[in-house]
């Protein structure tokens, strides 16, 4: 496996490095040199973690973009307290790793706030790494509810909608399109953190909203042949298929079940929008849960959009939105205390500053479990004959809650949770 260190948009091959002086030569001719801040006084470094391969890597290749473009941003303006920032991306790869290099961020590189994740598993190890070392991790992907649960601590905050937002709000799309009361649920789930906790608040939600779940199957993240689960399905004979699956398990199975001749509705309880891309306009069905996506309609959503296109020739994804969205967080969290003390960073997080997340409305993080409470969407697919290219058939639906009800109506409640800092 390859270690590879993120400097400023550009990856450096460490190796590589160490046995030739090219790669200086070369990055010195891209105007700038890799060691340049790393060498500085003047520099804070952000620790920045996500996965660039396995079944999340595609989503970890856009969470690198939306952070390093919030960076630029930052440092054109001048950068925090006077200092340039550099953000240094690491492929986390899985749990063992991610600790490792989290650890490694903090020891060798002095990053002074640990930031990213996609991997619920993952951001756990982190979670665990930033506790025993009392800094800031800001966990920007990772949606699993017990993160926020039983395993919350005080050095962790979470930007993502955790997974009960994910149930609740998709969840009440398709009840009000009669998926739900009076049918027969069969669950496919991703075999992991995230999955299990998914899994575990769609039932919730089927049962309080009158519908019965008939089989959940768990299904490992490397699966790439979903036949023997589409001969359980037909089995089983369900109204609906509750898809808690995640990253290209997704796409995978939206493929396979589009050519496999099933007519059973797809609910869809997780999809990023990449993965959507991928699956493509003529296999995706459903409605679908989302924190963000590129058609949102504010000046400031449309702002990011501009500039991420203009620098990626690309619309960005849910996870460029977030990551993008984290490090502008902690840029204001520094700023306002014109510190980089772990404490005061948590104080201020914890005080219930609004922050502009490119939504209509500001969110804030929660005391208690860190939560970032914000609004979610959903999403469906476009006619065919409305569709205008390979990433435009997604129709964006209405913010929810909606604009005359709290922010916090969709998430779990301080009685339902069990988090204790």
């Amino acid at each position: 496996m390859k270690n590879s260190k993120q400097i400023t948009g550009a990856t450096v091959s460490r190796r590589a490095v160490l046995k030739s002086g090219a790669a200086l030569i070369g990055s010195t001719a891209l105007g700038f040199s890799p060691w340049a801040w790393s060498a500085s006084a003047d520099t804070l470094k952000i620790g920045h973690l996500t996965p660039l391969t396995g079944f999340l890597g595609a989503l970890g290749g856009y969470a690198v973009k939306g952070v390093q473009l919030q960076a630029e941003q930052i440092n054109a303006a001048g950068g925090l307290l006077g200092r340039k920032i550099e953000v240094i991306s690491e492929d986390s790869v899985n749990p063992q790793v991610a600790s490792t290099k989290a650890q490694r961020l903090i020891e060798r590189d002095k990053a002074v706030v640990l930031l990213g994740e996609i991997s619920s598993a993952s951001a756990l190890a982190i979670s665990q790494v930033a506790a025993r070392n009392k800094t800031l991790y800001v966990n920007t992907g990772a949606r699993s509810d017990t993160l926020r649960g039983k395993d919350c601590n005080r050095y962790t905050f979470h930007s993502d909608i955790p997974v009960t937002v994910l149930a609740n709000s998709a969840g009440l799309a398709l009840d009000r399109a009669g998926l739900i009361k009076g049918k027969k649920l069969f669950g496919l789930t991703a075999d992991y953190l995230f999955g299990h906790d998914l899994s575990k608040a769609v039932n919730k939600f089927v049962a309080a909203h009158g519908g019965t779940m008939v089989g959940d199957a768990l299904v490992a993240t490397d699966v790439t042949d979903f036949s023997p689960y589409l001969l359980k399905i037909r089995q089983a004979n369900p109204d609906v298929i509750a898809c808690n699956l995640a990253g290209n398990q997704v796409t995978n199975f939206i493929k396979q079940y589009s050519s496999y001749g099933l007519t059973i509705p797809l609910a869809g309880f997780n999809l990023n929008v990449a993965d959507a891309w991928a699956a493509g306009p003529g296999n995706l069905t459903g409605i679908w849960p989302t924190v963000w996506q590129y058609k949102l309609n504010t000046p400031d959503s449309h702002a990011f959009v501009k500039a991420f296109e203009a620098k990626y020739h690309t619309q960005p994804e849910n996870h460029a939105w977030v990551e993008y969205i984290s490090l502008k967080i902690l840029a204001k969290a520094i700023t306002e205390t014109k510190s980089t003390q772990t404490d005061k960073l948590v104080a201020y997080l914890e005080s219930g500053a609004k922050f502009d997340i490119l939504k209509a409305r500001e969110a804030y993080y929660r005391s208690w479990d860190h939560q970032l409470i914000q609004e979610a969407y959903t999403y469906s697919v476009l006619p065919p004959d409305q569709v205008k290219g390979p990433h435009d058939f997604l129709k964006l639906g209405n913010a929810v809650p909606a604009p005359d009800q709290p922010l916090e109506v969709l998430y779990p409640t301080k009685a339902e949770n069990t988090c204790h800092m």
